[in-house]
């Protein structure tokens, strides 16, 4: 298990598992169905999602949870090629958040490049799948 695995409440623990396993291909290492709850994985990355009523829930008391969750977060999933994922979402009919662009991110003297795109996953959690585009000198330096 990683250093940091976030857990999802998700209002449907099957629909849940369906988008994550059947549709972005991670893989469920363990569940407990009874309890709605997976423990999910995509190379490197994992999550795990937990159905919001059964068993333990995380939240303020006494404030409805309202969609989207996960509102100003957005988890960075790498793998190495997104052409396979964009596919799978358009062949579903899954509209993406942010679409694919190649973006640039300052490091010191250098940019990192990434290919990404953001898709929201049933209860609205954003998802930025990346591909690594490598290293190149930073603009201006």
């Amino acid at each position: 298990m990683g250093a940091l695995v976030p857990e999802l409440a998700v209002s449907d623990y099957q629909q849940s598992l369906h988008f994550y396993r059947d549709i972005l291909g991670f893989s469920a290492v363990y569940e407990r169905a009874e309890d709605g709850f997976a423990f999910l994985a995509l190379g490197a990355a994992e999550l795990m999602i937990d159905q919001i009523g059964i068993g333990r829930t995380f939240g303020i008391a006494d404030e409805p949870i309202a969609y989207p969750l996960g509102r100003g977060v957005n988890l960075q999933i790498a793998v190495p090629t997104i052409e396979p994922l964009l596919k799978k979402l358009a062949v579903c009919g899954i509209s993406l958040y942010l679409p694919l662009e190649d973006k640039w991110y300052r490091k010191v003297n250098s940019e990192i490049g990434q290919r990404q795109f953001v898709v929201p996953d049933p209860d609205g959690y954003l998802l930025r799948f990346c591909q690594d585009l490598g290293i190149r000198p930073a603009k201006g330096k």
